[in-house]
């Protein structure tokens, strides 16, 4: 029952008969692959592998040797001395072992495999999409992230290329973060139609990289059109199967326990990284663990089965290979899985019966059924179950757990139990376990909960306001920082309201355009699914529109955090803390409105250096991604020309009503999050949500124009030149200010001068139109000057009172004692 061919029969004759599918390829091909029914909406059939150790339980030598001759192909492709730089990595669940016997056959090659456990501790590498599983999501943590980070051939492995989506998605997504310049894909079977191939030949070459694909046997599976429809009404009839022993039972005897002497330290499996010198350890390790094994089984067990656990296959095969070399009569190796799968009990159909039991290592994504495949009537003398100790669990020893279905069929049942490897997290120095959880609307913020997560804590009962004038001559005069106060928030009149709104309806189009090409940009060059973090708050209402622009044009649901960045204070680190141990860093995309000089850019670099640092996390990018770069300080942007972006004519009122980030030793501790206020008071003069849905109306009305706009500006050079840090000295000099910090470039940091400091004057380019209409309502409310220069980089350039005390005037320093 346990071959391809049972009684004369194929394995795979009942479904193909029933269902219509077709088996074309290799001569080989029908020797290595029957046919069964998935229960899975997906996907109605599922190729079963008889030289795999999954579903079909085989001699252990064949699961292995399948392995290692694959991996010796490879060596052989890829000659000694990249064969020597390179990293395997398996798919989890079905591929873990083979992905292991392949970096055998290698010989030197590190082996990492995806996994569906998240460990804590242990922040993703990566991760991605199995599109037909029953299961999809991939994780991978490696201990060591640099084990994915060097530039030698990538070797993926699965049991099946089918339409090549994993494979794609798993490249897509570690390209973005580790390019390379050779990828090799290794399979038992190739199974890809001609359509697919292409698709692949394409994408590499997309990607500018060599991607080959080696397979011990290849073929093509043809469906009837209605496959899926015809595969649930077989599911349906054949629902119960052929479920061995469903009631709880209990033999009244308990499996004889098996210590191992598992060697201390030694990683189970490649979940976290398989070393050539792991592999070492465990082969001087395998002759006395399968001696016990052998001594605890019955002296008449002729036809044993060695059990292996979901992902943990390689461990459970090496010691079946152990036993088959060193006992006589039959050893058999298959593993459990959480695949569901219909089972019948015909020679014609692979799958012929089914154990079913609860999961038992308490899964991240909550219980649910597990399977046994054809080990109820294969004629056992006895099981060597092998777990990891996170699934040796009450579970597994419950009526209707694992053991106690096996001991339903089978006379002797073994346990034997592999610690699961727990790597050492990365040092850290010492601080609360615990970080709070981001706040979120509508307790905080008048955004949608889902829109912004704010990594703040919430001071709105301190009264934290000092009128402008007193701020600046604190500031100025080195008593203060700008980030331990706030100044009084400005409330707009009637025509400065209408100005905005004027404005909105001119420029909508244009932001939302530049929304769209920045959005892509981040999502072709720095993560397919990136974490927007915003610096808050001027980035958030353009981190919530990139957001919205990502589920508009790819129904993608991207995270989105608002941390404080502070001038001279840098990042706050705790903010960074906790996205680390919730996100890979290198995810994480900094957001930003605009730059002006190029401050903040520069104070984030340092800021990402020093907590690197001091913390051993890496992988942070400090790169801003911006709506408008007119002071070309970064490479990611939207546009580079300096206009009105409306969320900079006003303050809370069009940023969720949360004020400017605060940083004060009294209010703000080692182990807090910066603060900020939640303006609830403001609430009917809040436009926060009303400019992001004027512009987010007009994405497909631009998501031509941008997709477009974004190729272009892809293949330019956006090396940064920081003309606008240039421009900014030149003036302060020629201005006689002597502080770079006193003058702010472009049309956003000139309206924060006018709402929130004590301007001297503006410096306006000649010609500036509408886009300016706001700073001269603005500079006319305060007295202060505008002033129209020739050859001004940017279309305006606010400058800060350079000597300010309460006898100076806005408009007017000639009070001031030089």
């Amino acid at each position: 029952m346990n071959n391809a061919v049972n009684d004369g029969v194929w394995s795979g004759t009942w479904v193909a008969e029933r269902l219509g599918v077709g088996l074309e390829g290799d001569d080989a091909l029908r020797a290595m692959l029957g046919l069964a029914l998935r229960r899975n909406p997906k996907r109605a059939h599922l190729l079963v592998s008889h030289v795999l150790g999954k579903h079909v339980p085989q001699a252990p030598s064949v699961v292995y040797g399948h392995g290692v001759r694959l991996g010796r192909r490879v060596h052989a492709l890829l000659g000694e001395a990249e064969a020597a730089r390179a990293v395997v990595l398996g798919y989890a669940e079905t591929a873990t072992g083979l992905g292991h016997a392949v970096a055998d056959g290698l010989g030197t090659a590190p082996y990492l495999h995806s996994t569906r456990r998240p460990v804590a501790g242990i922040a993703p590498a990566g991760g991605f999409e199995e599109s037909h599983s029953h299961a999809t999501s991939h994780l991978l943590l490696p201990s060591d992230p640099a084990l994915l980070g060097g530039d030698g051939p990538l070797v993926l492995v699965d049991d099946e290329f089918s339409t090549g989506n994993t494979v794609l998605n798993t490249i897509r997504d570690l390209h973005a973060r580790y390019p390379r310049r050779r990828y090799v894909v290794v399979a038992l079977v190739d199974m890809r139609s001609a359509r697919d191939a292409e698709r692949l030949r394409s994408f590499a070459a997309e990607i500018g990289a060599r991607v080959d694909l080696v397979a011990a046997a290849s073929g093509m599976v043809t469906l009837p059109a209605d496959v899926l429809e015809k595969g649930q009404r077989l599911v349906a009839r054949y629902g119960c199967g052929h479920d061995a022993g469903q009631g709880p039972y209990d033999t009244g005897r308990a499996p004889e326990r098996v210590d191992l002497g598992w060697p201390a330290g030694l990683p189970d499996g490649g979940r976290h990284g398989f070393t050539p010198a792991h592999r070492a350890r465990l082969e001087a390790a395998l002759p006395a663990m399968a001696g016990r094994v052998s001594d605890a089984l019955p002296a008449g067990a002729r036809r044993v089965l060695v059990l292996g656990f979901e992902e943990l296959m390689y461990a459970p095969l090496r010691l079946a290979c152990e036993l088959e070399r060193t006992r006589d009569g039959e050893v058999r190796f298959s593993t459990t899985t959480r695949s569901p799968v219909l089972a019948v009990d015909d020679p014609g159909y692979a799958i012929r019966s089914r154990l079913v039991f609860p999961a038992h290592d308490d899964p991240a994504d909550g219980p649910g059924e597990r399977y046994a495949y054809n080990v109820a009537g294969g004629g056992f003398d006895a099981v060597v179950a092998v777990v990891d100790s996170a699934g040796d669990t009450p579970a597994l020893h419950a009526p209707d757990g694992l053991l106690a279905r096996l001991a339903a069929q089978v006379p002797h049942v073994l346990l034997a139990v592999v610690p699961s490897h727990a790597p050492e997290p990365p040092h850290a120095p010492e601080r609360p376990a615990m970080l709070p959880e981001p706040l979120r609307g509508p307790a905080f913020s008048s955004y949608a909960p889902e829109e912004v997560g704010w990594l703040l804590q919430d001071l709105s009962d301190v009264t934290l306001e000092a009128p402008t004038e007193e701020r600046e001559e604190a500031i100025q005069r080195g008593g203060a920082h700008y980030a331990e106060s706030l100044p009084v928030e400005y409330q707009p009149s009637a025509r400065y309201q209408e100005l905005f709104h004027a404005a909105l309806a001119t420029s909508a189009a244009r932001i939302a355009r530049a929304v769209g090409v920045v959005t892509e940009t981040v999502l072709t060059e720095r993560s397919p699914r990136p974490v927007l973090v915003s610096l808050a708050r001027a980035g958030t209402p353009v981190g919530v529109l990139m957001r919205r622009w990502a589920h508009f044009r790819h129904g993608l649901e991207l995270p989105h955090y608002a941390v404080s960045i502070v001038r001279g204070r840098g990042i706050d680190a705790n903010a960074l803390r906790w996205l680390a141990a919730h996100h890979d860093p290198r995810d994480v995309v900094f957001v930003d409105g605009w730059t002006g000089k190029g401050a903040i850019t520069r104070e984030l670099a340092q800021a990402v250096q020093e907590f690197e640092k001091e913390e051993g996390v890496t992988g942070f990018d400090p790169e801003i991604a911006v709506l408008a770069d007119p002071g070309s300080c970064v490479r990611t942007y939207g546009t580079r020309e300096d206009f009105l972006i409306p969320s900079a004519c006003l303050n809370s009122t069009v940023s969720g009503l949360i004020s400017r980030t605060v940083l004060r030793a009294d209010l703000v501790g080692p182990h807090d999050f910066h603060g900020a206020k939640f303006y609830r008071e403001l609430a009917g003069a809040d436009v926060s949500v009303a400019f992001l849905d004027a512009v987010a109306e007009r994405f497909a009305e631009v998501a031509p124009g941008v997709a477009e706009a974004a190729r272009e500006l892809l293949a330019e050079d956006r090396t940064p030149t920081w003309a606008g840090w240039r421009a900014v000295e030149r003036i302060s000099e020629e201005y006689g200010i002597h502080d770079v910090n006193l003058v702010k470039p472009g049309v956003g940091e000139t309206t924060r001068v006018l709402l929130r400091r004590v301007p001297w004057k503006i410096l306006a380019r000649k010609g500036a139109g509408a886009d300016l209409d706001h700073v001269r309502l603005l500079a006319a409310q305060r007295g202060v000057p505008v002033e129209e220069v020739d050859e001004l980089p940017y279309t305006c350039v606010g400058l800060i009172h350079p000597q300010y005390t309460r006898g100076a005037t806005g408009a007017d320093g000639r009070a001031v004692s030089v």
